[in-house]
């Protein structure tokens, strides 16, 4: 029997309707089954011949000519099952999903998603099919509130019928939701006790779950809303405290890295078509002239591209997680005062008396808003005793592993051996006031200020670039802060110049796409070359989430709360 005589008589036995579908009488079901579009029954009949004789003869002219004739059939197959149970019209996805199940797909989650505590308002929601038996068995008897639209409802215990609140609740039917499945939101009065018993009944309806960590961020990702990077833009967005912080959020949520990446991924396609077309039809006389030139002019260009983000790639994670500023200096400098002044709070004690501070002490701080870890250390002396000089050893570890240096001087004691000893040692050797070269960032600051004679603006014109500063009476502070805000943008990036790499798998991608840039420059043979541009794409495509392992979506996730 003939490959097309067997498939037509499965359809006939299956479903005879079918088999009329199959021919295109319904363009719109052809549409959905085959990908392709057509204008008339005419168009349609003769794509169902030219299908049936690709089938029978897949390596011929017509099995090229009609593109992916096993997978259409797979449809007609998906069809056949479907039409057995009853009509059913597919609901197409806006985006392409991840290919990553969601964990626990076919169940229905429900979590508080707003904050833990008493408030005005707490949010409920829940996500996946019995979403909208939930939202009517809390409701019963109203029907489902229109799609998108805020309804007043009383809500009860199904069980009991006992009412729980008198709330707003919405509706989101799938694909149109943040989870890409039907979804409910309930938004009720803060109590606890409000809040205890909504989530009690909806533990009581079936099919539906206590929500895991990141779980509702997860089915966006499984289902196509969200690439991987604006997953990471939206976890760093409820992490942020800062104002950079949010900015540079809000442009990853936004999916700038992943149009981004997505650019590369395009221009490595059409390198990698010029490649193999090359193989295919170099004897070919209607191949044009320059194609291997074209793609190694491509090839040059992202290798320069990439190199860029390479090189800026420590400013994205230091933005994300904080830059390191260490305050170091002679004893009794006023280093304890300058971070308690910076951080506004008293971190350090502030004494007198030389050596107070024994140990690294260190504060989160939002310093003109870029995100610092503020370290204060013990003075950089000769110890006295053995606590004191672990101390100092301590504060030389945490200026070898500083972003910047704020180094603090006694205005009114410069010439001591201990400032000198320090001028010596840190300050001249990391380089201050040459920010742009290789030595390390340092900032000068002469504090005590307030004990220079009157009308004396800068007693010390000889030192390195410095500013001067009081702690005790403030002046200075704000040039202190406008240079620290220049210095830490130096540091962390400007996130409205373009996107950042805030993380390392960020990093460890494009340099393994980078890496396989170079194999394709040094490949001799073209297939080998050719499997070179295969491999640095999929670099790119694991960074935005199109390939990966399980163990590194659980470690991404994680990271959220329930509820999110």
């Amino acid at each position: 029997m003939l490959l097309e005589e067997h498939h037509f008589t499965a359809l006939q036995r299956a479903s005879p309707r079918l088999l009329s579908l199959s021919l295109a009488s319904r363009s719109e079901d052809l549409r959905w089954i085959g990908g392709t579009s057509s204008k008339g029954p005419n168009d349609n009949r003769q794509f169902g011949r030219d299908l049936l004789r690709g089938l029978a003869d897949p390596h011929g002219r017509v099995g090229r000519r009609v593109a992916g004739c096993e997978s259409m059939w797979r449809g007609l197959w998906t069809l056949v099952s479907r039409a057995a149970r009853g009509p059913h019209s597919p609901r197409l996805c806006t985006r392409q999903g991840s290919g990553y199940p969601a964990p626990g797909s076919g169940a229905t989650i429900f979590a508080l998603s707003s904050g833990q505590g008493r408030c005005g308002i707490a949010v409920i929601r829940t996500s996946g099919p019995a979403s909208g038996h939930a939202l009517r068995s809390l409701t019963a008897p109203r029907d489902l509130p229109p799609a998108r639209k805020a309804c007043l409802r009383l809500l009860s215990d199904p069980r009991s019928g006992e009412p729980l609140d008198r709330a707003l609740v919405l509706w989101f039917p799938g694909p149109q939701s943040f989870t890409g499945e039907d979804c409910a939101e309930f938004h009720v009065h803060g109590g606890p006790a409000v809040v205890s018993g909504v989530l009690q009944a909806l533990g009581s309806v079936p099919g539906l779950r206590p929500a895991e960590a990141g779980e509702f961020t997860r089915r966006a990702f499984a289902h196509g809303k969200l690439s991987l990077t604006e997953v990471e833009g939206l976890a760093d967005l409820i992490h942020a405290e800062t104002e950079a912080q949010r900015r540079q959020a809000l442009r990853q949520l936004d999916g700038e890295l992943g149009d981004l990446c997505r650019g590369w991924a395009e221009t490595l396609t059409k390198a990698l078509a010029h490649v193999e077309a090359y193989i295919d039809f170099s004897e070919d006389d209607n191949l044009e002239e320059g194609v291997l030139d074209q793609a190694d002019s491509e090839v040059r260009k992202l290798e320069v591209a990439l190199g860029v983000h390479l090189r800026d790639a420590r400013r994205g994670q230091r933005l994300r997680s904080g830059a390191h500023v260490v305050v170091a200096g002679p004893p009794n400098a006023g280093k304890s005062s300058l971070v308690n002044l910076l951080s506004r709070k008293p971190v350090s004690i502030v004494s007198p008396e030389p050596g107070t501070t024994r140990d690294v002490l260190e504060t989160p701080v939002d310093l003109a808003g870029f995100p610092v870890l503020l370290s204060d250390t013990a003075g950089l002396r000769e110890g006295v005793g053995p606590v004191e000089q672990e101390g100092v050893r301590r504060a030389q570890k945490r200026l070898e592993q500083a972003d910047l240096i704020l180094a603090v001087l006694d205005a009114s004691d410069l010439a001591s051996p201990a400032s000198c000893n320090f001028l010596d040692t840190v300050v001249i050797p990391a380089g201050a006031g040459n920010p742009s070269g290789n030595s390390q960032r340092l900032l000068l600051v002469l504090n005590k200020s307030d004990l220079l004679p009157a009308g004396c603006s800068d007693p010390h014109p000889d030192l390195p670039s410095h500013l001067l500063l009081s702690c005790l009476t403030g002046e200075g502070l704000d040039g202190l802060l406008e240079a620290l805000k220049k210095e830490l943008a130096a540091l962390c990036g400007d996130p409205s110049t373009g996107p950042l790499l805030t993380r390392s798998r960020h990093q460890h991608h494009l340099q393994g796409c980078l890496d396989a840039l170079g194999q394709y420059k040094q490949a001799r043979d073209l297939a080998l070359a050719a499997e070179a541009l295969r491999v640095a794409r999929g670099h790119l495509s694991r960074l935005t989430g199109g390939g990966g392992t399980e163990e590194i979506l659980d470690i991404i996730f994680r990271d959220f709360c329930v509820g999110k």
